[in-house]
């Protein structure tokens, strides 16, 4: 794929990235079952972490809690964005069941996941899908965290390069440089083996494969373009190791599953690279 260039030199030294707010994105996935245990959980996490200021915090909750939580944050301390959990490509038309963006929008959501190997795995979402996600979340004007990773068996082939550049130059297919970076294009390495295994990706490793991210990205657009956007991790991320993935990786923030769902653990990681 030819590579293209994008922003003039005299950007190339400011590592806008590490500059911005560590993002640390709570994914709920299914999760809870009611209404009110959304909301006593978004209320333990809101009435304990009034004092975050060096991280921008997103909540994904599943779509049918997005209009109450949103309504819910009003008039208080807003130290918190809202996202979704995935989205529909087309603005709306007869695809029963599906959630377009402009719906997303409306409910308050500023951020999207797109490409979670979870549903690439259940829901056969394929690199193409994600592509027609991401472009609609670009056109949008909405920010999207695009999960890319490896399973353990392509890891043991010695796949994991081949895998990620896969996953990405397929995903990014037909979107200009300008698109990317002006749309803050979030990029979370999601290791499948590590999610939900407690047996998370150690940070050394994290930190290899930041640093192949960028370059995949620098070989696609240019190299002050890969130094631009936010790379986050994600899989079996916990307030013991969360600060490592910063501190020791270099990454710009952590994409939390299981741990999210425990407001004093999901509290204990923020304030842990606070």
């Amino acid at each position: 794929m030819p590579k293209v260039v994008c922003l003039s030199g005299r950007h190339t030294s400011n590592n806008l990235a590490r500059s911005m707010k560590n993002l640390i994105v709570a994914n709920w996935k299914c999760n809870p079952t009611t209404l009110k245990e959304a909301k006593q959980l978004f209320d333990s996490i809101k009435k304990s972490a009034k004092n975050i200021k060096k991280s921008e915090v997103v909540l994904c909750p599943p779509f049918v809690f997005l209009k109450e939580l949103s309504f819910f944050k009003k008039g208080s301390l807003v130290f918190f964005k809202l996202g979704a959990q995935n989205c529909f490509w087309e603005k709306f038309g007869a695809y029963t069941g599906e959630i377009s963006l402009p719906m997303l929008r409306d409910l308050g959501c500023e951020y999207v996941i797109v490409g979670h190997s979870e549903r690439r795995k259940y829901f056969g979402e394929t690199n193409e899908i994600v592509n027609k996600k991401l472009k609609a979340i670009i056109d949008a004007k909405l920010t999207a965290i695009l999960c890319v990773g490896e399973t353990q068996e392509q890891r043991n082939n010695g796949e994991t390069e081949k895998v990620l550049k896969e996953q990405i130059i397929k995903a990014i297919k037909n979107i200009s440089c300008s698109k990317f970076h002006v749309s803050n294009v979030c990029i979370a390495y999601e290791p499948v083996w590590a999610i939900g295994t407690n047996n998370p990706c150690d940070h050394e490793e994290a930190q290899k494969m930041g640093l192949l991210i960028r370059k995949i990205i620098s070989e696609i657009y240019s190299r002050p373009v890969s130094q631009k956007f936010r790379l986050i991790y994600g899989g079996s991320v916990k307030g013991d190791n969360a600060a490592g993935y910063i501190k020791e990786a270099g990454l710009n923030g952590l994409l939390v599953g299981g741990a999210s769902l425990d407001p004093k653990e999901f509290l204990g990681t923020i304030k842990s690279i606070e």
